[in-house]
């Protein structure tokens, strides 16, 4: 099964796709909001843009591990690939400056939630510092929030919370544990 978001309402509507072939147009109404819209089965233009600007290890020679959105009550589970400098995280919203976007709608994630800078330590080893926004519900590491100004480094299967979503970080090399 699979599940389209209402562009007005955000509401969700799920539908059988081994039904339809892909390229293949369908129109929905929303129960919610009334709305029409139609939508191309296939590849989403969200998953086709992160893929653009955020390509996988393999296809890149930064290869700097990913983030695990895990599936909760506001979307299902999401792999993010991580690049060298600021991963801004947050909420995806059309123009937002958000590089890392996560497809939710989860209220509880800002735009720009929290940001993990990838760089390289003295002897060329990948470090991973993550730090909140800021946003207006933080972002905690092992139950504990960060502070303001507060910046942790974080290592490989290290579990965060932004809002009401858990975040696993994938360090380089270690991606495709956790997939």
């Amino acid at each position: 099964m699979k599940r389209v978001r209402c562009p007005k309402c955000d509401n969700y509507i799920t539908f059988d796709e081994t039904k339809y072939t892909d390229g293949q147009s369908l129109v929905f109404q929303c129960d919610s909001c009334g709305k029409e819209f139609g939508i191309r089965i296939g590849v989403s233009k969200l998953r086709k843009q992160q893929k653009e600007e955020n390509p996988t290890a393999e296809e890149t020679d930064e290869g700097c591990g990913a983030i695990i959105v895990i599936e909760n009550v506001f979307h299902y589970k999401q792999v993010l690939p991580l690049k060298m400098g600021d991963n801004i995280i947050g909420r995806y919203m059309k123009g937002s400056k958000c590089n890392t976007p996560i497809e939710t709608n989860d209220p509880s994630i800002d735009m720009n939630h929290c940001v993990i800078n990838v760089s390289r330590d003295k002897r060329g080893k990948l470090k991973y510092v993550l730090r909140d926004g800021p946003s207006y519900t933080g972002t905690f590491v092992d139950n504990e929030i960060l502070g303001d100004r507060e910046r942790r480094v974080i290592e490989n299967d290290t579990l965060f919370t932004i809002g009401a979503t858990s975040i696993i970080l994938k360090t380089k090399g270690n991606e495709e544990e956790g997939l």
